[in-house]
């Protein structure tokens, strides 16, 4: 509906002759629309998959990992065939959470992106902090030398950055969760991912979802991480015919209702192709909806698009992988759902629900998250 009407009103403009882009027109002379900017265009390059002795980062942008956890991750990835290297400020302590100061976190991207023999990049931890590296780099030098950055919540940040630079990069499970062995299915369609597997999922029938097909750009990730940064250059949220990946944690519904709506006053909805809809692990029940897909059906269904709800990737037990910033295809039927990747490598299908992990307690996963003290 909000559709039909922009397009009347820019209708409306051209027979009245307008010579400007008009600001309002609506059936209510009080509400005034802001004016329309040309959406930013995203096309990402996918850097190139590992192979077999191929260096691999570890680095720590967001909040600190203890070093033991990191040496840990280092042996999985031995492990793996690939060639850890820790970064220079990756024992830092800052504040009593961050992974270094913002020169010293912001330095270790650069010397991650800048050693042409590191392939990869894993973030160690989420938890808060990305929002201060903005102003600090530059979309050129992310783009400069593309390679794959994995890491998930508040690294949705820097997923954005490099979508915004025209690099896709994979919200993936990091060195927190590596560091119990790197054998669940989490990890190892992560690591099949690097290696040039490229997942292509099928879910099962869920609710809450509104059926369709849909293609486009796949941006987003933790909803309160990437929302703030609205404006910025992190938001890929900007480009146009996206595919909007939300999850969330340890958030009240009206907070995710508040984000979302952030979001649709500022004109994302309306980009959208398709919206996939992740875990909201722990997140909270005040209103009498039976869940937050419940509440989010209300708000998305006037937008006649694909809702995709249920996908076993956030903050959850599972965190499946997905390629932020590639082409992506979603079919959302009555008996299931389809999403896959239209990037090359050799297609592995994944039955998301055959995947099951070891329950994670719900103070860890917050303890992760940033949301509560160690």
């Amino acid at each position: 509906m909000k559709r039909e009407i922009a397009k009347l009103c820019m209708l409306g403009a051209v027979l009245m002759g307008a010579s400007s882009v008009m600001t309002s027109c609506s059936n209510d002379d009080n509400n005034v629309s802001p004016t329309p900017v040309e959406p930013v265009v995203t096309r990402s390059v996918k850097p190139d998959y590992l192979k077999a002795g191929d260096k691999v980062a570890l680095i720590s942008p967001s909040y600190y990992t203890p070093m033991e956890n990191i040496e840990k991750t280092a042996d999985v990835l031995r492990g793996w065939g690939l060639e850890p290297v820790i970064g220079p400020n990756a024992d830092k302590v800052v504040d009593g959470r961050y992974g270094g100061t913002v020169a010293e976190r912001v330095s270790d991207i650069r010397w991650a992106l800048g050693d042409p023999s590191i392939k990869a990049i894993i973030c160690n931890r989420g938890g808060y902090g990305t929002i201060q590296l903005i102003e600090h780099l530059t979309l050129a030098e992310l783009k400069a030398s593309p390679k794959w950055l994995v890491g998930f919540s508040d690294i949705s940040t820097l997923h954005g950055l490099l979508t915004r630079a025209g690099v896709m990069s994979i919200h993936g499970t990091m060195s927190s969760f590596l560091a119990n062995g790197g054998t669940d299915a989490t990890s190892t369609l992560m690591r099949d991912l690097l290696m040039g597997q490229v997942p292509r999922y099928e879910l099962p029938a869920h609710k809450e979802n509104i059926e369709g097909q849909a293609s486009g750009t796949l941006v987003g990730g933790n909803l309160c991480t990437f929302a703030p940064n609205l404006g910025s250059q992190a938001d890929a949220t900007a480009g146009r015919d996206l595919i909007l990946f939300v999850e969330e944690v340890g958030e009240s519904m009206h907070n995710i209702d508040r984000q979302m709506r952030i979001l649709q006053m500022n004109g994302v909805l309306d980009r959208c192709k398709g919206i996939i809809l992740g875990e909201f692990t722990d997140c909270g029940s005040e209103f009498t909806y039976e869940s937050v897909e419940a509440m989010l059906h209300e708000m998305l269904k006037e937008y006649g698009i694909p809702v995709l709800c249920g996908f076993p990737g956030g903050h959850g037990d599972v965190n499946l992988p997905l390629v932020m910033g590639a082409p992506v295809t979603i079919d959302v039927r009555s008996d299931g759902a389809t999403l896959q990747f239209d990037i090359d490598g050799t297609q592995q299908q994944v039955h998301t629900a055959d995947i099951t992990a070891t329950p994670l307690p719900a103070a860890a996963r917050m303890q992760l998250a940033g949301k509560t003290e160690w």
